[in-house]
């Protein structure tokens, strides 16, 4: 299955609580954090939640 390598580019200071759960279980933790993960819609929900905090590129 394919992969999904997510990396935080900006902090969570200020941001909803939500967002800053979200990022967590991601398990992201600080910035410039990188995790890989598959490409679920579970996964593709989160990211979109945390859009302006993440980048995400697709790993073959």
């Amino acid at each position: 299955m394919a992969q999904i390598k997510i990396t935080q580019v900006k902090s969570y200071i200020g941001s909803k609580q939500n967002h800053r759960d979200t990022l967590r279980s991601l398990g992201l933790k600080r910035l410039g954090d990188v995790v890989v993960k598959e490409d679920r819609p579970e996964f593709r929900g989160m990211v979109h939640t945390v859009r302006h905090l993440v980048t995400v590129e697709e790993v073959d």
